[in-house]
């Protein structure tokens, strides 16, 4: 036979029968028996199998694993960064240091030791929404992996995963969690010495090269390894003993054809030669310096067992050939004496000469492999008694955003998460993505209702008005060529070069369109924002809140907002800790301070869907009122932190909602709201955990 199928037949026939033995171990029945001493079962750590190399290794431990039999392999080069794991822990260095890269974080994801479903990574090519999530995902591992170190953000990356619950239903599992953990250990110190991230993962990458050249610091360790069975090199087993061996491939050998170049040998004083010229006469010399060293190994592994030995032996050809390959082998050569087998049937011959009047020589025939388990042993010990805390347990807290408020059966972001960025933000508090609107961007651009919907065009859009704020509302204003060129870069970075001049004529309109804010308030452009200090660009805030009830918080915007019309209600949650966000716009206009948010909800084809009533159905149906509240609660905290006088009647001016693809209807697209000073002040209140008045919702009796 074939060196691949005598490699996976042996391998499946000696994970069989190590099965049987331990089984029989388990009931009494196959064991040790000492003089005076009752029978000791058999046990995995009794067992030791003796490969040449990791092909063999690897080949055998999946059969044991397949049968329920935990091992562990142990070679002369052990260390962890040998290990698979380590290899995948470099993906997600690289993910974790550059995640708006696709392919580092595709690579990252679709890793062995994450083990993600098929069906999760074909919908990160489907669903553009949550490969964004994982995009921010890997962005917050970085900014964890930057501000407290490598070692918090892996284990961070391996909760979010749940990977120790994962790994440890697997029987390797906890062989893979403790390389995980070592090589988390070995990069925190590694990182006190070198200079950010892509240092670290040179230094990773370098030792995953030298794998090879372990310290005694990254060498495997795991307490229970001894309890395995273990599958050694026979170059490791020197001088150790084992109390059962199997030698399932003993026959395997790696004959010297001159394929390899260059050829090393020795010459007649012992010296150490290589060459580039091939010669059947160095070809055959350097086979023979190669048997020879595999009968050293041969004598190596046969003297490794105390009471049994297990051998694997059948007759081998080398590829398509024809002829026996075994005399070139160690055990073939002293079975034969260096004669080749004429025909596999005169292997038994040399068998039976060997055991003749030899009763410890057993000649059976290969077992015949099958899907029998290892019934392991019950952990019978004592569990530690359950300590009972004396103390409450610590309150939930947590950092909330209007994106993480779930509403109706819907949360906006798809798990208890905040944005960290204004980008992540746009994502899931702006257009949810239709199914039924087309994906593709068009080569060819119409108006603006006919740009594309969803999260990514919404961000574009929104991308260009961060842009022009950042540069200038006025500048940009009176800047038509400048203006023009950045949304070209921008398009044509896309492939979107159809686009760019309706995009730029729709970015001109906005910036020089007269905004209706209040009653009493004179109009006023973005462009005519020309005021140092006038207005901020996605402000961030931040304040506390002290155990919110939402279903309070909600009732009270219901009473105060949109003459109480019906919505999706808020979940019952409590929000305890901090709540962030940020703001599109901020901005003064006569004394008085506004927020703005951009939308680029789709409300139809022409301008005419944009209706007051129209954008006030879709604030409601995206419950942006909650959004509008709760920003211009931050808005007010800061103006009475700031200004000494602060009165919310004189200084505070609304909510400005701007629906971007609705800026030359009528309405142009703008929204107004400005809520009674009533509800900003309880909901001050009720941010602070202090009570409400009687006549409020949820007010204390």
């Amino acid at each position: 036979m074939s060196g691949v199928i005598y490699r996976q037949q042996l391998a499946a026939s000696c994970a069989s029968e190590i099965v049987r033995l331990l089984n029989a171990g388990q009931q009494g029945r196959a064991g040790f028996a000492m003089l005076d001493k009752p029978l000791r079962g058999l046990r995995p750590a009794d067992i030791a199998i003796l490969v040449r190399d990791g092909k063999e290794a690897q080949a055998v431990r999946q059969q044991l694993s397949a049968r329920g039999v935990r091992s562990v392999y142990l070679s002369d080069k052990d260390s962890v960064f040998a290990a698979q794991e380590a290899h995948d822990l470099l993906s997600w260095l690289k993910a974790c240091a550059e995640p708006d890269s696709e392919r580092t974080l595709r690579a990252a994801l679709a890793c062995i030791t994450l083990d993600l479903p098929l069906a999760e990574l074909e919908r990160l090519n489907q669903d553009e929404l949550a490969w964004e999530r994982r995009v921010m995902q890997f962005r917050g591992y970085r900014a964890v992996w930057r501000s407290q170190g490598v070692l918090p953000m892996l284990r961070r990356l391996l909760h979010d995963f749940a990977l120790p619950q994962t790994l440890m239903t697997r029987t390797d599992g906890e062989r893979v969690l403790t390389n995980l953990l070592h090589l988390s250990e070995l990069l925190q110190q590694a990182a006190a010495e070198l200079d950010g991230e892509q240092a670290l993962i040179r230094h990773l990458g370098d030792h995953l090269a030298l794998s090879g050249q372990a310290g005694e610091e990254q060498i495997l360790r795991l307490e229970s390894d001894e309890q395995l069975v273990k599958v050694v090199t026979i170059h490791k087993s020197k001088g150790l003993q084992y109390p059962l061996v199997f030698l399932p491939f003993i026959c395997s050998s790696k004959p010297v054809d001159g394929s390899r170049l260059p050829l090393q040998f020795h010459d007649a004083d012992g010296n150490s030669q290589i060459s580039l010229q091939l010669t059947e006469a160095l070809i055959q010399q350097a086979d023979d310096e190669r048997l020879a060293e595999d009968l050293r190994l041969l004598y190596v592994a046969l003297t490794r067992s105390e009471h049994a030995c297990w051998l694997g032996v059948a007759d081998l050809k080398r590829g398509n050939a024809s002829n026996s390959m075994l005399h070139r082998s160690a055990l073939g050569y002293l079975l034969g004496g260096g004669v080749a087998l004429a025909e596999s049937a005169e292997l038994k011959v040399w068998l039976r000469d060997l055991a003749q009047g030899c009763d410890a020589i057993a000649l059976q025939p290969v077992p015949e492999p099958t899907d029998e388990r290892f019934s392991a042993p019950r952990n019978e010990a004592a569990l530690v008694k359950l300590l009972v805390p004396k103390r409450c347990a610590a309150e939930n807290w947590w950092i909330a955003s209007y994106s993480a408020l779930r509403i109706g059966d819907t949360v906006t972001t798809g798990a208890d998460e905040s944005p960290d960025s204004p980008q992540a933000q746009k994502l899931f508090d702006d257009e949810r993505l239709d199914p039924e609107a087309p994906r593709d961007i068009l080569t060819s651009g119409g108006d603006i209702h006919r740009f594309p919907r969803g999260p990514n065009p919404g961000t574009f859009l929104h991308g260009l008005l961060e842009w022009a704020g950042n540069e200038g509302f006025a500048v940009t204003a009176h800047a038509p060529d400048k203006l023009q060129d950045a949304v070209a870069r921008r398009c044509n970075r896309r492939g979107w070069a159809g686009w760019i001049n309706t995009l730029s004529d729709w970015l001109q309109h906005m910036l020089n369109m007269p905004l209706r804010l209040s009653p009493d308030a004179t109009p006023v452009a973005l462009g005519e924002l020309d005021q140092p200090n006038q207005y901020r660009i996605e402000m961030e805030f931040w304040f506390a809140s002290n155990n919110v009830n939402v279903a309070q918080m909600d009732a009270l915007v219901r009473r105060f907002t949109h003459n109480n019309a019906p919505r999706a209600a808020t979940e019952t949650v409590s929000l305890n800790g901090m709540f962030k966000g940020f703001i599109d716009l901020t901005f003064e206009h006569e004394g008085r301070y506004y927020v703005a948010d951009y939308k680029s909800n789709w409300l139809g084809t022409d301008d005419t869907a944009y209706t007051e009533l129209a954008m006030e159905t879709a604030i409601l149906d995206n419950r942006y009122d909650l959004q509008y509240v709760l920003y211009l609660l931050a808005l007010h905290r800061q103006l009475k932190a700031r200004m000494a006088d602060y009165d919310y009647d004189q200084h505070m001016g609304g909510a400005l909602y701007l629906f971007l693809r609705g800026s030359r209807s009528v309405s142009q697209g703008a929204y107004f709201v400005r809520p009674p000073r009533e509800l900003i002040e309880s909901l001050d209140l009720l941010f602070q955990g202090k009570p409400l008045a009687h006549n409020l919702p949820g007010a204390l009796a």
